[in-house]
């Protein structure tokens, strides 16, 4: 009996060398020298990178620049003040704009030669409006008619913009062409030609209050030629 237990302790014992030995042959023995374990994980620079970092100093690369930071922020003082009013009106675009200035122009000349008061009104400033009411009513009182034909741009730009209090005003030089004659109450001609094509420009500067909710921008001043 006491053999039979002998034999069974050698044979564990045996067992147990086996299995340190197989441990011992895969992990290896520790010489002092070996890398923390964390150090896989840690951040690796690229050695051939020329400004490459390391570990935290992660943290201290640059950051991207906010779009109203001054670095950013154009020399142009038509393009500064274009930034500006996309800042304080999200919904602004260049572009856009230009091409609701364009279709304001259209409507407003329109209006103009047909004496329209009521289409004109919510386009203009108070200003502008009784300019271009005067105007009619004196072609009015000489019993005039004036005969329109809006044909096209050859150009159109922004040429100013600006920002005071929240209010954005930006001038477009709007280079048209378009027919006009006005003639007099028996027909004869008075200005203009019916048959030819006119080129003007007209420089006509737009403001909106960018706190409104209404999207609208409105004619506050002109130069150049009217129809």
């Amino acid at each position: 009996m006491a053999n039979s237990q002998l034999l069974e302790i050698v044979f564990l014992a045996l067992v147990a060398g086996v299995i340190l030995f197989r441990l011992y042959t895969v992990l290896g023995r520790r010489t002092g020298h070996e890398r923390p374990p964390q150090d896989a994980y840690r951040f690796q620079p690229d050695p051939n990178a020329p400004d490459a970092v390391a570990d935290d100093a992660v943290k201290a690369l640059p950051q991207p620049k906010r779009a109203d930071s001054i670095e950013s922020r154009p020399t142009d003082p038509v393009a500064r003040a274009l930034l500006d009013i996309k800042l304080a009106d999200k919904g602004f675009e260049s572009e856009r704009f230009l091409a609701g200035a364009r279709s304001a122009y259209d409507m407003i000349v329109a209006a103009f030669a047909k004496g329209d008061r009521a289409a004109l009104k919510p386009l203009l400033s108070d200003e502008v409006y009784r300019a271009f009411d005067q105007s009619i009513g004196a072609r009015e009182s000489a019993k005039e008619t004036m005969s329109f034909t809006f044909v096209g741009f050859k150009d159109t730009r922004i040429t100013q913009a600006s920002l005071t209090n929240r209010v954005a005003e930006v001038t477009v030089a709007f280079g048209a062409q378009f027919i006009s004659a006005t003639t007099s109450e028996t027909g004869a001609l008075v200005e203009g030609d019916p048959k030819t094509v006119r080129e003007v420009t007209d420089v006509w500067t737009f403001s909106r209050d960018t706190r409104s909710r209404d999207p609208n921008w409105i004619l506050v001043a002109t130069s150049g030629e009217l129809p």
